[in-house]
């Protein structure tokens, strides 16, 4: 009986940047400003809210939570992207490669549920201003943040495993930046369909199902803060809100372009950009949305500077 060769898959290859040699060590310096940009901009939003008092209300509460989300999230990531680019080592083991994914998927699930719930906070402050403490009590607020952190664990571990199980028998070049699951399934020997199917259900519940809770939640808002009669009334409640509302912007942009659209559709180079995008920059720019078009963190800033 002929004995068939096979090869087991025990590493992935990242590609990452590897089509642009020269530029290592510039990209290095880049992403490492980057990451150094997104804990301390974060890490400074935690302790503002921390040190105040005036900022102890759940608007605060959830911000603080989803900067904590955004250091995590970019920490199961960016550390493996740094240390490729300065080693060119590139190579990931197939546990770390389904670690990475798992607590990726966990991480993102959890910020796209949180964003939701930040909506719905705006949502009961501003159309029902007179039940807000009652509704948004501390208990509420630390089940709906356990909620969010929660609610996506079993599903991701399912969707790890399921994803993990698949035949991998030949080549292991990940021509990405991490373990995602796109150029992952593009390994796979054989049928992926079932797993594709449990990725864009996975995607629905996550990305599509908090996204029309947000839209649904700011349409009430919009419709309540139109009604109010006083001009500076509006443009205050217009304010609390926007920034909430680019941070939603950034995120859903860029993960639904990523993953709703379909296979046929993209190119692997544009998944690549707006997987990076949403990844690093995004979770960059959240600090400075949230404090500079927010009066109230800037003057706790302000007066913890000249403290």
């Amino acid at each position: 009986m002929a004995v068939e060769n096979l090869t087991v898959v025990v590493e992935f290859i990242l590609l990452g940047f590897s089509e642009v040699p020269n530029l290592q060590g510039f990209l290095f310096g880049i992403f490492l400003l980057i990451y150094l940009s997104i804990l301390i901009g974060n890490g400074l939003l935690i302790f503002i809210i921390k040190m105040d008092q005036s900022l102890q209300t759940p608007m605060y509460f959830f911000l603080g939570n989803f900067s904590f989300l955004e250091i995590c999230y970019t920490s199961v990531t960016l550390p493996r992207m740094l240390s490729d680019l300065w080693t060119q080592k590139r190579t990931i083991s197939f546990l770390d490669c389904a670690v990475q994914f798992c607590f990726l998927y966990i991480l993102a699930g959890a910020e796209c549920l949180l964003l939701a719930v930040m909506a719905y906070d705006r949502y009961v402050a501003i159309c029902k201003p007179l039940y807000y403490p009652l509704i948004m009590n501390h208990k509420v607020c630390v089940q709906l943040v356990v909620a969010s952190w929660m609610t996506g664990v079993p599903l991701m571990i399912e969707q790890t495993y399921q994803t993990f199980c698949l035949n991998f028998c030949g080549p292991n070049k990940l021509n990405h930046f991490f373990c995602d699951v796109a150029p992952i399934l593009e390994l796979v020997c054989g049928d992926t369909y079932k797993t594709e199917v449990s990725v864009q259900f996975a995607a629905f519940v996550f990305i599509l199902t908090p996204l029309l809770l947000i839209l649904t939640s700011y349409v009430k808002i919009i419709n309540t803060i139109l009604k109010l009669p006083s001009t500076s009334g509006r443009t205050k409640a217009f304010s609390t809100c926007s920034s909430h509302l680019m941070v939603v912007g950034l995120f859903y942009g860029c993960a639904g372009i990523v993953y709703l659209q379909p296979k046929s559709s993209y190119s692997r180079g544009s998944l690549k950009v707006f997987s990076l995008f949403y990844a690093t920059v995004t979770p960059m720019f959240n600090p400075l949305v949230y404090s500079l078009r927010n009066k109230d963190v800037i003057a706790v800033l302000k007066k913890l500077l000249h403290k």
